[in-house]
């Protein structure tokens, strides 16, 4: 069942004109991320020609690895529309191999991280560990938290330092259109508020001179058509930048997680905790379009978080649309001209894009967090996360002079935040244990000692209020049950929790209360008081979602599995 607020579900198809607009509107997102080789190419002093195959290249594998993604066939993809764009996370690492071994280290180092990440993708049962969701959901509020300076700067058009007004107009009446569009309209108006905005966007910087002639005449003077794997660099490795390298697929392979997660999330209604096989098959994927961003010749490939916040915006979620984006990504990287139309986007509309985009992620991340009951550990974890990983932009002095194998961590707030928030969980682990023991002596306040050992313990371990409320109303009703047929009775409580499922064991003396699987009639409630017992019994089998008795040296053991 998809979710009410979606036009187009994940297998619904969407008619073709729309599918066709819907993955031009996609391809407008993902162009923005085409300034990271750009960068890389600049920072070599490359030449233009360089710049143009990288950008066609990083296309290509784009286009190979979003089909590949929603393909989800056997163990690779992840069946969701997830497009693969210019990884930020392999910016600081791309930088440090092309300042040591040129384009060709790049190439080679950027193949290797497309292998390590499907070897990754192999083993991530089983550190699951490591990313729990309030993990995966400060990850995925940092992808907008992280890029506000560069939104900020493209939508306020500020370059050098210096304020341009006539941009700053150009970027405030773009995202201006794009909400309004969103907020206030319905149908088609709706679904294509982005790509409306942005041809808006292209209009109001041509009017007010952002975007010039000049830039339309360069646009132009693009080749129709080019082959460009004869301008392929070729392959090197280097030992020295192993490190770096999988520092940055680290980072990108947890932001895609987070990403997945998020996926998993908009399109599952009931969704309750993070489907770690189906993110497997996801992160193989993402893995792929590493790899053939490498063999091509284009920049690492991570899913793109922005592009799951115009889903989320939109409200479709089709992955249909896939394949339409993977098509016009591959032809446009043997188009030139058609691809100049994207390299000559006016700042501002860049600007307007990414904070419009990202407002859906940074909420979609927080709601990820609040998911899950939160005590100090939790807090620390994602408080001092969060705070560190905005250090890298606000302060990025304090990170100016760390040695050069570890700077791509430090390279982006989103790596830092990565980083620091994983370290953390595992440390604020120790001391907390997956069994934890209640005794009830039978006298005194009874409900408010389950009720307070059961949060405690629901804070501490992270779980989802829903379950702790209804593992607390279970026990509480075992204990008044037990209590009313035998007062004074003690009993002992363990809760066990494996983020799968919580589990009470509730032993005692004697015979246990009946737990019947139907409700007793109305009418005999008022004519056999014993039916009270019986409908509490039954009540505490319909709140777990499985039960177990058994009687062992006189002890009754009810086990009773709540599903996480």
């Amino acid at each position: 069942m998809k979710p009410s607020d979606q036009l187009y579900g994940l297998n619904e198809t969407p008619p073709v004109p729309i599918t066709l607009l819907l993955g031009i509107q996609h391809v407008c997102i993902i162009a923005i991320s085409f300034v990271f080789p750009v960068l890389l190419i600049r920072s070599m002093g490359g030449s233009e020609a360089q710049s143009q195959f990288m950008v066609s290249m990083s296309m290509l594998a784009g286009g190979v690895g979003v089909m590949v993604q929603a393909l989800g066939k056997g163990p690779v993809g992840s069946g969701y529309l997830c497009p693969s764009v210019c990884g930020p996370s392999f910016l600081a690492a791309s930088m440090l191999c092309v300042k040591t071994g040129g384009l060709s280290l790049v190439m080679g180092m950027t193949l290797f991280a497309g292998m390590i990440e499907g070897l990754f993708s192999r083993i991530l049962e089983k550190i699951r560990v490591l990313f729990p969701p309030e993990i995966t959901g400060v990850i995925v509020a940092m992808v907008g938290l992280s890029v506000i300076r560069v939104a900020g700067k493209n939508l306020f058009g500020i370059e050098d330092g210096i304020y341009d007004g006539q941009a700053a107009a150009a970027g405030l009446s773009t995202l201006f259109i794009m909400v309004g569009l969103n907020i206030w309209t319905k149908g088609n108006i709706k679904l294509f508020c982005i790509l409306i905005g942005m041809i808006c966007g292209y209009v109001i910087s041509y009017s007010l001179g952002v975007l010039g002639p000049q830039d339309l005449r360069h646009a132009m003077a693009s080749p129709l058509i080019w082959f460009p794997f004869s301008h392929h660099p070729g392959f090197s490795f280097s030992f020295a930048m192993v490190l770096p390298t999988v520092i940055a697929m680290l980072c990108s392979s947890l932001k895609s997680i987070g990403d997945l997660t998020t996926c998993q999330k908009i399109n599952d209604p009931g969704w309750t905790r993070p489907d770690i096989p189906n993110i497997k098959k996801g992160i193989l994927a993402d893995g792929i379009a590493c790899f053939c961003a490498g063999l091509f010749g284009g920049m690492g490939q991570s899913t793109s978080s922005t592009n799951i916040g115009l889903s989320i915006a939109n409200g479709v979620t089709s992955r249909i649309i896939a394949f339409s984006i993977g098509g016009f990504l591959i032809l446009l990287s043997f188009f030139p001209k058609l691809s100049a139309v994207f390299a000559i986007m006016p700042a501002p509309v860049i600007g307007a894009t990414l904070v419009f985009a990202l407002s859906f992620m940074v909420v979609a991340g927080f709601q990820i967090v609040m998911s899950r009951m939160i005590d100090a550990r939790k807090t620390f974890v994602i408080g001092l996360s969060i705070i560190f990983g905005l250090m890298v932009d606000l302060v990025p002095e304090a990170f100016s002079h760390v040695p050069a194998w570890i700077q791509p961590v430090f390279a982006s707030s989103l790596s830092a935040s990565t980083l620091v928030a994983v370290l953390l969980n595992l440390i604020f682990r120790i001391g907390i244990k997956s069994f934890a023991t209640l005794s009830l002596d039978g006298a005194g306040k009874t409900s408010e000692l389950i009720f307070g050992f059961l949060e405690n313990q629901g804070r501490a371990w992270a779980a989802r209020p829903e379950i702790i409320k209804k593992a607390c109303a279970a026990a509480n009703e075992y204990a008044e049950l037990l209590s009313r047929r035998s007062p004074g009775q003690p009993m002992e409580i363990q809760a066990h929790f494996d983020e799968l499922a919580l589990t009470l064991t509730l032993t005692h003396k004697g015979e246990g209360p009946e737990l019947p699987e139907k409700a007793p009639e109305t009418a005999s409630l008022l004519d056999h008081p014993d039916c009270f017992d019986q409908l509490s019994g039954y009540l505490i089998r319909s709140y777990a979602d499985t039960v177990r008795v058994r009687h062992k040296n006189g002890e009754t053991i009810t086990r009773l599995n709540f599903d996480h």
